[in-house]
């Protein structure tokens, strides 16, 4: 069996594109597709199919994929482990997160420290994020009320107060901030009811019997930030996600159960390798 056809599926595998492995890889896309190609030739089977937008695996390449993941992510905890007393020059680190606002400041801290380091990050909602880690599609993840369960490292970042998110021109726009009951019947337009900052609010209204009149529910924090700054309705945000807007202000409501815990995890095995410890040492 040739590994470097393995090695050169693997990394088509994760990244879902022939020039993102080339780069990973640090060889040329001519010489990932020749490697794929051999490896399926060889063995008269077909694991990717290629169309014009993406590469997608199939069912026997998915099988595949999740053994090679296991084997060349073992090989990389063991060069990491060799390499742990190495000064940090190079290295990639696998980032997720559910948001971008907890993370950038750490990423900065990174890159002050250890300019060598390469990062991708990708962002998606709170499910997407933690299979993202649980997969091993991740090294370290930033997440908002995560359980936690049996092999997942997980350390406590901060907390943040869900606010109400008001047209500046509003009546409440000058209060300090707004007890949860004043939102009964009040028209809002909200994130969709899988977001978490939705199901802290919601779970705090129905607690409270409180009963929002939602307009609009909306697949981002940004498009929320329009509706309710073209005034269709008061919206819901994070206070850690508050972005400096003139034609909007954010109002902390007070409430019971409107406080979300964030955190920094990664799988437990894999917490001391160099480039996830060196992470975590400059999140916390």
């Amino acid at each position: 069996m040739n590994l470097f056809q393995l090695r050169a599926f693997d990394a088509v595998a994760r990244e879902g594109s022939f020039t993102r492995a080339a780069a990973r890889l640090f060889i040329s896309q001519p010489a990932v597709t020749g490697h794929v190609k051999a490896l399926e030739d060889r063995y008269q089977i077909t694991l990717l199919r290629r169309t014009a937008r993406r590469v997608e695996l199939t069912e026997e390449g998915v099988k595949l994929a999740a053994i090679t993941r296991a084997m060349f992510g073992m090989a990389e905890e063991a060069e990491a482990l060799l390499e742990a007393h190495r000064e940090l020059l190079t290295g990639r680190l696998e980032v997720v997160a559910d948001g971008p606002h907890l993370v950038m400041p750490m990423l900065a801290r990174l890159r002050a420290k250890f300019p060598g380091i390469t990062v991708n990050l990708r962002l998606g909602n709170a499910q997407e994020t933690l299979a993202a880690l649980v997969s091993e599609h991740a090294d370290v993840a930033v997440l908002t009320e995560v359980e936690s369960r049996k092999g997942l490292c997980l350390e406590s970042l901060v907390q943040s107060r869900i606010c109400a998110l008001l047209p500046v021109g509003h009546a409440w726009a000058n209060e300090v901030e707004i007890a949860a009951e004043r939102l009964d019947r009040q028209i809002m337009v909200l994130r969709e009811s899988s977001s978490v900052t939705r199901k802290t609010f919601d779970a705090a209204c129905a607690r409270a019997e409180v009963n929002p009149r939602v307009l609009l529910e909306l697949d981002s924090r940004e498009a929320v930030a329009e509706a309710v700054a073209a005034d269709l309705g008061i919206g819901i945000v994070s206070s850690v996600e508050v972005s400096h807007d003139p034609r909007v202000v954010a109002m902390p409501l007070v409430g019971e159960g409107l406080v979300n815990q964030h955190f920094i995890g990664c799988l437990e095995r894999r917490r001391e390798l160099r480039l996830i410890k060196a992470f975590f040492a400059l999140a916390l």
